[in-house]
């Protein structure tokens, strides 16, 4: 009997069919979510508001998605986007979990050994959120008076700047130049427009694209430099 061999075609083409079902089942979800709310509550969906929402977030958060879809599925793979996608959180969590497992792992992004490294990890990642808001869910009142405890509560407020800190210094160090480019632009683009302070997906495609369209300046310099 012969040993199976793993068919990486398949495993890509299985992934694109079961994201699409899953990710359009998540889609029509999220559009029913009012309709079966309204059913149960014995309350009726207002049309002409619904549309009129659903229209205006519509216009935000296609051109959004255009533009995350093309900075996100060469960093995180094929698998890595659909759980990303469907799972949520992904600057916050998916991001820095690929980036760290990748680095752990040693891959080179777009490789095959990427791929699987970037879904497992994401995956992972998912299955853990979903088992601590679990576990929070269950120990929230128990905990509620530690977490409000004033001297710890300095910490928690400082989770995610410690968290972030950490894991970019391992990127920034790679190119100085860029990394001091991005940042700076940033601080001006914040200043600008204080607006875009807590809009974390826009600033990520407005500072993705300027560094981007920065660096390829970089590359044909040095090209030059070459020639």
């Amino acid at each position: 009997m012969k040993d199976s061999q793993f068919d990486y075609d398949k495993y890509i083409e299985d992934t694109h069919k079961l994201g699409r079902f899953f990710l359009s089942v998540g889609v029509i979800a999220l559009l029913l979510a009012p309709f079966v709310i309204a059913y149960f509550t014995n309350a009726q969906v207002n049309m002409k508001a619904f549309s009129t929402a659903v229209s205006k977030v519509l216009l935000i958060y296609i051109p959004s998605c255009v533009a995350e879809y093309l900075i996100y599925v060469p960093l995180l793979g094929v698998g890595g986007v659909y759980l990303s996608f469907l799972t949520g959180n992904l600057t916050n969590l998916k991001l820095p979990c690929a980036f760290s497992s990748r680095e752990i792992a040693k891959t080179t992004a777009g490789t095959k050994e990427d791929e699987i490294i970037m879904t497992l990890s994401i995956a992972t990642s998912a299955l853990t959120t979903m088992l601590v808001i679990a576990l929070g869910v269950i120990m929230i009142v128990p905990l509620t008076p530690i977490l409000q405890n004033p001297v710890i509560k300095p910490a928690f407020d400082n989770v995610l700047p410690a968290l972030f800190g950490a894991l970019g210094y391992q990127y920034f160090i790679k190119d100085l130049k860029l990394s001091t480019f991005a940042m700076v632009s940033m601080v001006l683009i914040c200043i600008g427009i204080p607006s875009l302070i807590g809009d974390t997906g826009t600033m990520i495609i407005i500072i993705g694209a300027l560094t981007i369209g920065v660096s390829y300046l970089f590359f044909r310099r040095t090209q030059r430099k070459g020639e």
